[in-house]
């Protein structure tokens, strides 16, 4: 038999998940969403560049930012504790908060570091130091790119951001997705992640039975990932053959 919930336990509830104190390692899911322990967290304030995302360097070549900017922060982790505190859950169900790293604020690091932009429709604590990693030309901010909320969104007329001189080409080169039959240029990531399938997201190791036979063209429903920590920590499970 199952006992109603109290309206108390509920209350409790409702705190734990919108507000409170995280203290542990983090798993690094991208530069701006990590798990600690069961917690995923996502930084607010700041968007970071997606996974799949592209920039242009400082000469017009193509780079994955995203995958830049997860590294960088991995690094800057180094195997550290994180304390972040927990303001409330966006509409996926994530926490919201913000990080530090032996008291440095992860989010500043991120903006100011050109690894992250302010995210103005929600906050202006970060603008300071979007304009310093503008200056200095930090980050994604020395080449060309597309505004990570503009990028999930993108289309050939979306506004390109960084370099004054922007090369023919950007508009085109902006607006590819990383996750082409060819794998991203980092060696390691040849994991291969299939978002459409039902129930559950599944990803496919090299040597596995359906690995050859999953293109993937650029679509929405398709990711590469780098580890298989980095796929499980994106909510996918691995292929069963």
């Amino acid at each position: 038999m199952r006992l109603p919930v109290s309206p108390l336990l509920l209350l409790v509830s409702v705190h734990a998940a919108l507000g409170g104190q995280v203290r542990g390692m983090a798993r690094i899911v991208d530069a701006d969403t990590v798990y600690i322990r069961q917690d995923k967290i996502r930084f607010s304030g700041i968007d970071a560049p997606e996974t799949e995302q592209l920039c242009l360097d400082s000469v017009g070549k193509s780079w994955n930012c995203g995958i830049e900017a997860k590294e960088r922060l991995q690094t800057f982790s180094h195997d550290r504790e994180w304390t972040c505190e927990l303001s409330g859950v966006d509409v996926y169900g994530r926490s919201l908060g913000a990080c530090t790293i032996d008291g440095e604020n992860v989010s500043r690091w991120l903006v100011r570091n050109g690894w992250a932009l302010a995210f103005r429709r929600y906050s202006l604590d970060y603008v300071p130091d979007e304009d310093f990693a503008r200056e200095h030309r930090h980050g994604v901010w020395s080449g060309a790119f597309i505004a990570p909320w503009d990028w999930r969104h993108r289309n050939t007329s979306t506004v390109i951001l960084g370099a004054v001189a922007v090369p023919a080409h950007a508009q085109f080169a902006l607006v590819a997705h990383a996750s082409q039959n060819q794998a991203p240029p980092a060696p390691t990531c040849l994991i291969k992640g299939n978002l459409s399938s039902v129930p559950q997201c599944v990803y496919h190791v090299p040597g596995g039975r359906f690995y050859d036979r999953l293109s993937m063209q650029p679509s929405s429903s398709r990711r590469w990932f780098c580890t298989e920590a980095e796929a499980q920590a994106a909510g996918c499970r691995k292929s069963k053959l």
